[in-house]
Order: C-alpha cells, then structure tokens, then sequence
C-alpha cells in the first residue's frame, strides 16, 4: 500500500502538465541544399474573378502590409505565378460544341484562346484574344510587382482536342487527347507563349504543357478542367513542343510533368525517355501525397539528370496551417525543392490562404495558414542558400550578401526551448546580440507577431515555443 504522503505527491506529478526535455539542433554551415529561386501561386481560378484587384497583387505579390477587406495582412512576396491557358470556350464548331462536365463550377472554365481548329495563325478568327481578361490582368499585376518566374501551364488541352470534347476528361478517365492533336496541343502552348510576348511584353520563363497527366481521376464528370494523357503521349508532345517554341525564337523553356504524386513523378521520369528527358529543363511534381510518396528517390533521381526539382502546387483543405506546415517540412527536408508554389491562395473549405468563394464573389478572412505561411515566405528569400538544419521540424536559409542566417521552425510536441548551434559558422554574433523573432501559433493565437527578446549566448541562442507554434529567427553578422 502506498503511504498517504507519497500517494498525494503522486496525484500531483499526474496532475502537472508534462514538459518536453529541451532539444538542440545543430546548423550546418558547410551543407548546401540549392539556392532558394522563390514562392508562388497559380493564377487559375482566383484569378478568373479577383484578378483585377490591385490589393490582393499586392499582399501576395510585395512585403508590404495591406489592408484587404477589414484586415491588414503581412505581404507574402511571391516571385512565381503560374498562368493557366484555358481548354474551354462557349462557342460551337459548326455543330460541335464542348461538352462540360455536371459537376464543374463556372470559375474552373477558363477560357482557351484556340477557339476552333480552322487555323494554326494567331491572327484569324480562330483565335480569340480577349479571353480570360482578370487572368491575365493578375499575371501583370504580379510582374510589375516584382515577379520574375513566370510558367505557363495547361490542365487539359482545348476541348476539341479531347476525344469527347469535354476537357474534364474521359468517361474512364483513360487518356483523352486525340492521336491527331498532339502536336496541335503543343501549337497552342507555345501560339500562347508567343502571343504573350507580342502583344503584351510578357515572356514566360517556363512552360508545362500537363497538369497531373498519369491521374486516374480525370473523368467527364469531373469538377475541374483535366486530361489523363500516358508517359510515352507526353514524350511526343515535348518533343513538338520543344520544336515549335524554338521555330517561334522564344527563350522559354520546358518543365514537367506536374504529377500529383512523388511516386508519379519518379516513373515519368524514369520512363519518359532521354529524348523528351533532355528536352525538360526542370521536374514538377505537386504535394498531394502528403505523408507518404519516395520524395528523397525522385531528389536524387533529379538530380542524377541535372535537373532541379520544384514543388509546383501544393494545397489542402487544413485552414490551421498544421498539415501545411507539416508537408512543407518534410519537402524541405526530403524532397530538397528550389521553390514551392500554394495552388489556391483564395478559395473555401480551408484550401485558400484567405477563405473565399470564387463563384459567388465573396472575398473573407484569412485562414491561420496564411500567417504560418509567411514564416516560411517572408523570410526564406530568392537566392538564399539552403542549408541542413539538423532536424526535421528545422529549415534554415544563408544570405551570403547580407550576411543573414533565417532559421524556421516549427514545435508539435508539448511546450519546450528548441537551442539553435550556430558553432559551425566561420563567424558569429557576439554574446548579447539580438535575434529577432517572429510567431505564429498553428490553429488560432499568435498571428505574425514580431519579438526582439531573444540574444545570442556563445554559440547557441534558445527560444520557449508552445506547442503548435511556428517561429521564425534571423540571426545578422554570421557567414559560412
């Protein structure tokens, strides 16, 4: 039996809340995982109906504050958009007129610019330049804010292409591009490229031709635009890409494949062919396997082709930022990308950094990601360099030019201090030198909270996080 004394001491310990054990985490000043090349967004399908308005280009676009309905929101500094070129079109081809999908809303339509197959010159009928006017006019908002990587990307090729004319996709979702309109796909692609430049000085630095191609789930009753299109069928359609962006004098260059999944992208890699392969400037993949996927195997085998590797769209229906947070993490670590792209920075159900409803103009509040997010954006820089940050809730970003280190992370376990070494670096802050920090809680709280209470001791500075907070530190006076 245990002593009434001990028994009570026990019920306490119970009753207290348990403390994580401090944990530190090492920089490594002498690792090199890629110069950073930015964030992004994708214009399709916000764009469609709040593309006009000057200040959403400028909180996603600049680091300025902006007042956005009743909240003032921190700019995120986005330097990639992504411009979709529609597959649909409400006018008829004689008798033939695009299918549309019962499922589909009206702001995933985006209009194509090929509106029949009459002609291949941009200049006649068959060809439509007024389309997709707030699209366009986002794109241009976020290039004369500052935006200087610019993709071009199709999630299906225009409705007529497609072998029942409905660019959701095929009944089966079997591949759904006619064998006659491969290089018809490619023709539109870069007569849009081109035409962008011509007629409003806009030169794309990229171009993907496919969006999530090997996906089974691109079906006539779909709910947005999509094409299933197989491994060798996007090899064909490279190489005539490749082709006509070169008979154009365009200077832009390929990515793909933008396969949903990590395990997806690695096989289309693997099996494209080293035709197409060499034609491929850089490998796009998105983040929908979450958890899971061989993130570090499509890295190396990247890499083993000299290619780069970006995450081009990641979104998830999480307003609290946790599995944001979580995923993005395990990119950096893993899968080791020189960028990353949200894909709906407006939209409901949590999946927009700011809640919104396209169809209905209706423009809310930010979701508490948004604030997660702009650890990562707002600090992590283009042309920084990514180091190893020892453990996997830690990312950590070089300015050789400012002689900055940015340090981001992120605590899911009980309340504790996370120590930062900094003892690699060839030089260092004095002891008492501040480390300005930044806060954001993962749910609700802290929003993006500035604090100037954190000092370096040695070699190492510390910081309390609670549970479900993301903190950003940047540490000035430090080189490699």
């Amino acid at each position: 039996m245990i002593p009434p004394s001990l028994h009570q001491l026990a019920l306490v310990l119970l009753a207290a809340p348990l403390a994580s054990a401090d944990v530190t985490t090492v920089i490594n000043a002498k690792s090199n995982w890629g110069t950073w090349e930015g964030w992004g967004t994708s214009l399709a399908w916000w764009a469609k109906q709040f593309g006009n308005r000057d200040d959403l280009a400028d909180t996603f676009f600049t680091l300025k504050s902006t007042k956005v309905n009743s909240q003032t929101l921190p700019g995120l500094g986005f330097n990639i958009v992504r411009y979709n070129a529609g597959a649909s079109s409400s006018k008829a081809i004689g008798t033939e007129r695009m299918v549309v999908s019962p499922n589909i809303k009206e702001s995933r339509q985006i209009d194509g610019y090929w509106v029949n197959w009459d002609s291949e010159d941009p200049a006649s009928a068959s060809w439509d330049w007024s389309v997709d006017g707030n699209q366009r006019s986002a794109l241009q908002k976020a290039i004369a804010r500052g935006a200087d990587r610019t993709e071009l990307f199709s999630n299906s090729p225009m409705w007529w292409m497609c072998k029942n004319h409905n660019p959701s996709g095929a009944e089966d979702g079997s591949e759904n591009i006619q064998s006659w309109n491969l290089e018809k796909h490619a023709i539109y692609m870069a007569t849009v490229a081109k035409a962008f430049k011509d007629k409003w000085g806009i030169s794309f630095s990229t171009v993907d031709p496919f969006n999530e191609p090997t996906a089974n789930w691109w079906k006539a009753g779909g709910t947005q635009e999509g094409c299933h299109i197989d491994v060798a069928t996007q090899g064909t359609i490279v190489n005539h890409l490749a082709s006509h962006l070169s008979s154009r004098g365009l200077s832009t260059v390929i990515t793909a494949s933008d396969e949903s999944y990590y395990d997806q992208a690695l096989k289309t890699l693997q099996t494209i062919g080293s035709g197409p392969l060499s034609k491929i400037n850089r490998i796009h993949v998105h983040g929908y396997q979450y958890a899971s996927g061989n993130r570090a195997g499509l890295r190396d085998a990247a890499a083993a082709a000299g290619k780069k590797v970006w995450n081009s769209e990641y979104g998830d229906g999480v307003g609290s930022g946790e599995n944001m947070a979580r995923y993005l993490l395990k990119d950096m670590r893993e899968l080791r990308p020189t960028a990353w792209v949200y894909w709906q920075v407006l939209d409901g159900g949590g999946w927009g950094l700011i809640d919104a409803d396209n169809d209905a103009n209706r423009l809310g509040n930010a979701e508490q990601k948004y604030f997660v997010l702009a650890q990562f954006a707002r600090h992590i820089r283009p042309g920084m360099r990514i180091l190893d940050a020892g453990r996997d809730n830690v990312v950590a970003a070089y300015d050789a030019g400012a002689s900055k280190l940015v340090i981001v992370a992120v605590n899911w376990d009980a309340a504790q201090y996370i120590n930062f070494d900094l003892s690699g670096f060839s030089q260092r802050p004095a002891s008492g030198a501040n480390v300005t920090r930044w806060s954001t809680q993962i749910g609700s709280g802290d929003r993006y909270v500035q604090h100037d209470d954190t000092t370096i001791s040695g070699t190492k500075f510390w910081s309390q996080f609670d549970k479900n907070t993301v903190q950003t530190f940047e540490v000035t006076g430090i080189k490699l």
